[in-house]
């Protein structure tokens, strides 16, 4: 799988996803997909589009993602990481921000990301990274907030009970705070300078985040966990695997880390 090959499937989803919305959010509940989580009748069809693209590419990799799980294509490679629909819950309830993420990953961990591509669906906008040649948004380039200023943070809270009381001291250091109910939005906002940081307080799976880690370290960013450990190792799976402190620069980066741990 090339990027072009993903552009094609990016440029289907834009096509058939707003088009069938309404019928897909009034859809009873599929039952639960491999990651764990509801699978709802978007999700299982923007996955049906992914896949079937693939298949129709002809090439050999191994897709792993949030429904299906493990699936071999054409004798299996590489591996594609798929979120098909980053946000259903935004899709659901009417909120026109969510995304489909992919990631192609030539090894078994996180760090062998070599494309990454995210797709705001409603937008229309595309992000992608392409490993050593930075990071694009509808084929410009762009990169991270350059200055140390604490502008705006983003933040996800699978438990917000639990998750916002960890990262308030963070939290109320910005100017303003987004919880936009999409990982890879937020890290593709953070790759386009938007957002200054982003912090993810309960372990996510590496669908939820591979494309968006590239977009962000090719953006000029730096991703680790809340101890401030690389997360390069994580093994790709559908198993959720670590917290994410994501960073537009080093020093605002740095800055994070010692709030966190003085918490």
């Amino acid at each position: 799988m090339e990027l072009d090959d993903i552009k094609i499937i990016g440029a289907r989803l834009k096509r058939e996803i707003p088009l069938h919305l309404d019928e897909l959010r009034k859809g009873a509940p599929l039952g639960k997909g491999a990651g764990g989580d509801i699978t709802l009748p978007i999700d299982k069809r923007a996955e049906d589009i992914i896949i079937e693209e693939v298949e129709r590419r002809g090439k050999p990799v191994t897709v792993v993602s949030e429904e299906c799980g493990l699936k071999h294509i054409n004798g299996g490679g590489p591996r594609l990481l798929i979120d098909p629909i980053d946000g259903s819950r935004n899709a659901l309830s009417g909120v026109t921000l969510f995304s489909t993420s992919i990631a192609l990953v030539d090894g078994d961990t996180i760090g062998s990301t070599v494309i990454g591509y995210v797709l705001n669906i409603i937008s229309g906008d595309e992000f992608w990274a392409v490993r050593d040649h930075g990071s694009f948004l509808n084929g410009m380039l762009i990169t991270t907030q350059e200055e140390d200023s604490c502008k705006v943070i983003a933040y996800e809270a699978q438990s917000p009970g639990r998750d916002i009381v960890r990262v308030i001291p963070l939290i109320s250091l910005f100017n303003r705070a987004r919880c936009f109910g999409s990982t890879a939005l937020d890290m593709a906002f953070l790759a386009q300078g938007a957002v200054s940081m982003l912090v993810i307080p309960s372990p996510s799976r590496s669908f939820d985040f591979a494309a968006g880690y590239l977009l962000a370290k090719e953006g000029g960013g730096i991703v680790s966990d809340l101890e401030g450990r690389k997360i390069d190792g994580v093994s790709v799976s559908v198993k959720r695997s670590t917290p994410i402190l994501a960073s537009a620069n080093k020093e605002l980066h740095e800055k994070a880390i010692e709030v966190l741990r003085a918490r």
